[in-house]
């Protein structure tokens, strides 16, 4: 995908959060709903990329998720090219399917 002559990049949030207490929980569902709410997409539980029009884009929706960090837990960043991303396999089982294409319009936050 490339936007005004630039290559978008791609921001990828996976995360293994306790849900043990109610307080967990609550802070799981935070992260999640953060999340859905900047635009990321959720390629699998607790795994959730985002497409971004530059690395300076990419850079601040890394530094706000860095500030939404849950109290416990781990989160995982990782930061890559549009070219990168769609050379992901995606399975189903044994059989592989298409990988999710990235939406034609970037909403800006």
């Amino acid at each position: 995908m490339i936007f005004g002559g630039m290559r978008s990049m791609w921001i990828l949030v996976m995360f293994d959060l306790p849900v043990d207490t109610p307080e967990a929980k609550a802070a799981y569902r935070e992260f999640h709903d953060f999340l859905l709410d900047e635009g990321y997409l959720m390629l699998q539980y607790s795994v959730y990329a985002r497409p971004c029009a530059s690395e300076e884009v990419l850079d601040v929706h890394e530094s706000r998720a860095e500030k939404r960090l849950p109290d416990d837990g781990q989160v995982r960043i990782l930061k890559f090219t549009d070219s990168q991303y769609a050379r992901m396999k995606t399975f189903y089982g044994k059989i592989r399917g298409p990988t999710e294409k990235a939406p034609d319009q970037l909403t800006f936050l």
